[in-house]
């Protein structure tokens, strides 16, 4: 059998309570725990994934650590359930003494069904119980190796209309699918799934912090001026409002992160986050907002409302309302309707004309106009893409490339000629545009629109043309002509190209590359930006992003 050294990822602990044992039985309830979001105490190895166990294959199994109890697989119903049956289809490492448990917020568990003479090959138990989640708990292993399921079904039937408490669109339901025709990496969706959630699991651990108390979350950023920007807690935000339903520990973060956004407001308008904070927490730089941060912020807030309701510790829709509201008044240009670089530009200053390109995010204006019902952001979004359309076709019309920063907005806008905030090369494809395919492809996958799906797969085009499909080969950085500004290979540059490439019906191969390129790339823990991004492009390549 199986002789491989892993990771423990974590186990739980050891219950004493007496245990009763139901009979076997057939229940007419249906099939409920299909494609779930599932966790586990630990995995062999990334090969036996706990998704693989309600994937609806016989052939794809979970497997723990061996060697060591107690261990335990997890499945996210999304929802509460009642439960009436539940089969497990064990592969030769069985459990011999294990529970059924069942819980209705992840943390508190009741027992439905143990054992302590399992023999293996398959358990259809009759049980009764609700919850949301669902658990097999093992306590003592059949064999000296660990516990392994083919598959781990659950039969019941949603008690209403949803738990209040529980993600409405939890990670791994896929309740949000894409526009006709868009790709995927290869590989069974349970798989894709959990990639991600590893991947999730390092980044929360590299990143995620509650520091100087006050219940706040926070995303460090060891890579930025100051250790918390808000860049960094836009990503957390919208990251852990859709990692709900993988993550118990989401909608805690989120409300931590909200509770920080509240407490560091902008200095020019309250309802938005300030830029910077230093080690002491505290609001530094003269305490003023950032577009970007405050973009995702409010799509953050947005996905939140959908989640959870705004019904608990925080109006998340009305938060949102707030913060889109303050970035239309002082974050976006009203004369050109393009954005601007933070509240702290006014007019007559020499950066109230310039824009930057990876603040230009198509989605987000969906939403925003969806919430508000302000038809202004449908002129936002059309304006920031009429701009895409011509930067591609007058400035890199073999590429497709952005600049980081456009001049000139109320004329005739252009890349930036040199430095005008940030770097030498804020006129090239550089830290900040290379967020972009990104940003553009995220819009036309979900939306499937015309022009978004043009920039898209123009940058998708060049991108696998110019490295023969060989996403080691993609810079960092380079030219508006395609020149090479830099070598060396980043996440935050390569990862970007694979929504692009979801976009193009015959860049099958080329995604698989770039994906098993971003499974191939440790994560990064000194750097926030890299793993952020290629975290959320993970999310979308997988299925998972979604548009509230």
């Amino acid at each position: 059998m199986r002789r491989r050294s892993v990771s423990l990822l974590g186990l739980a602990g050891l219950l004493a309570l007496p245990l009763t044992v139901l009979p076997q039985a057939q229940a007419a309830d249906g099939l409920v725990s299909s494609g779930k979001a599932v966790t586990a105490s630990s995995v062999e190895t990334s090969a036996f994934g706990p998704g693989l166990a309600v994937d609806g294959s016989a052939a794809t199994r979970w497997a723990s650590l061996e060697g060591v109890d107690p261990q335990w697989i997890r499945i996210d119903l999304g929802a509460d359930h009642t439960i009436s049956r539940i089969k497990l289809n064990w592969e030769e490492a069985y459990g011999k003494t294990y529970r059924i448990q069942t819980s209705a917020d992840g943390s508190t568990w009741s027992d439905v069904y143990s054992t302590t003479a399992g023999d293996g090959a398959t358990d259809d138990l009759t049980v009764s119980g609700s919850g949301r989640y669902v658990r097999m708990y093992g306590t003592g292993r059949g064999t000296p190796y660990g516990y392994s399921l083919w598959e781990f079904e659950v039969y019941g039937a949603p008690t209403g209309p949803g738990d209040p408490g529980g993600a409405a669109v939890p990670f791994g339901s896929h309740l949000k699918p894409y526009a006709a025709g868009m790709l995927k990496p290869s590989g069974s969706q349970a798989t894709l799934d959990l990639k991600v959630v590893d991947y999730y699991n390092r980044w929360k651990a590299a990143f995620v912090r509650q520091n100087c108390g006050n219940d706040w979350y926070q995303i460090i950023s060891p890579d930025a001026d100051h250790p918390y920007v808000a860049e960094a807690q836009g990503y957390g935000m919208v990251v852990a409002a859709t990692m709900a339903g993988a993550d118990p520990d989401a909608k805690k973060i989120f409300d931590g992160l909200v509770k920080w956004k509240i407490d560091h407001p902008s200095a020019i308008n309250p309802n938005l986050l300030a830029a910077e904070q230093d080690v002491d927490c505290r609001s530094v730089n003269g305490g003023d907002g950032a577009t970007d941060g405050d973009m995702d912020v409010a799509y953050g807030l947005l996905l939140a409302d959908k989640q959870w309701g705004s019904t608990g510790t925080y109006d998340y829709k009305d938060l949102a309302l707030k913060h889109i509201a303050a970035i239309k008044k002082d974050e976006l240009n009203p004369t050109t309707k393009l954005l601007k670089l933070g509240d702290w530009s006014s007019s007559g200053d020499q950066y109230y004309y310039i824009s930057r390109t990876s603040d230009w995010m198509a989605d987000h204006f969906r939403a925003f106009r969806t919430a508000s019902g302000d038809t202004t952001w449908d002129a936002v979004r059309t304006a920031h893409q009429t701009q895409i359309s011509r930067l591609q076709s007058t400035y890199a019309s073999g590429t497709g490339l952005l600049p980081d920063f456009v001049v000139d907005t109320h004329t005739t806008p252009k890349p930036a000629p040199g430095q005008v905030l940030e770097d030498p090369n804020d006129g090239a494809y550089w830290w900040n545009a290379c967020r972009t395919p990104w940003r553009i492809a995220d819009d036309a996958v979900t939306s499937g629109d015309a022009t978004s799906l043009a920039a898209a797969r123009k940058l998708n085009g060049w991108i696998k043309t110019k490295t023969g499909g060989d996403p080691n080969k993609i810079a960092i950085g380079y030219k508006l002509n395609g020149t090479q500004i830099s070598a060396g290979s980043e996440a935050a540059f390569f990862a970007p190209f694979a929504v692009a490439a979801m976009t193009d019906p015959g860049s099958q191969a080329w995604l698989n590359a770039l994906w098993n390129k971003m499974l191939a790339t440790p994560i990064d823990t000194s750097s926030y930006f890299s793993a952020s991004i290629q975290l959320q492009v993970m999310i979308t390549a997988s299925g998972n992003h979604w548009v509230p």
